[in-house]
Order: structure tokens, then sequence, then C-alpha cells
């Protein structure tokens, strides 16, 4: 894969990553003058606190991903399975830019 595309590839990623990284996080939508809280709206906001919670350890995980990524590309290694030495296939690279495996080589990890 040209390099140039590959850099291109990984900047919008990191920008998605970032973007929705940005975007989670608790809102308090309760009122000053709401002193009493029903049970249900708790438990909402505790669940939605806690399905982001998870949703950002998964994006800060994609995020050392495109890291990892950005470092083969820096030390001519970007589009070698990390496994293998082989090649990935530039499909496979522009659907998944952070890719460190062939399909094959993943399909077996799983």
């Amino acid at each position: 894969m040209d390099p140039d595309r590959a850099r291109q590839l990984l900047s919008a990623e990191r920008a998605r990553i970032e973007r929705v990284l940005a975007r989670l996080g608790h809102v308090d939508t309760s009122e000053p003058d709401d002193y009493v809280d029903s049970a249900g709206n708790l438990a909402a906001e505790l669940y939605q606190d806690e399905l982001d919670e998870g949703l950002a350890d998964d994006l800060r995980r994609e995020l050392a991903a495109v890291e990892r990524a950005e470092q083969r590309l820096a030390a001519g290694t970007y589009g070698l399975s990390v496994e293998s030495g082989r090649p990935i296939p530039d499909e496979r690279l522009e659907a998944i830019p952070t890719a460190e495996r062939t399909a094959e080589e993943e399909a077996k990890r799983e």
C-alpha cells in the first residue's frame, strides 16, 4: 500500500476514534431544582455510564492499534503481518487500516 494512502487512512481512523471518545461521558440531565430523582432514572444513568466506559475502553484499544500501525508505517513494515511478515492485502488495509495480520492468520487466532 502506498504510504501516503496509509497515512490518510490512519489519520481518518484516529480522528474518528478521538471524535467518539470526546462525545462519551456522563451528561447530567437533572435540573438544579430536582431534589428527588427516581430510582429508575439513577439506574438508567448508571447503566449508561458503565456502557460508555466499556465503549471508551474499546476505543482506547483501537487508538493503541492506530499508534502501533503508525509506528509500523514509520519503520517501513506497515502492510506486513506482524506474525509471519507476509503482505496484508490492500483491500484488507482499506477496510481495517490497523490490521496487524492477514485475514487467515487473524481467523486462526480466534
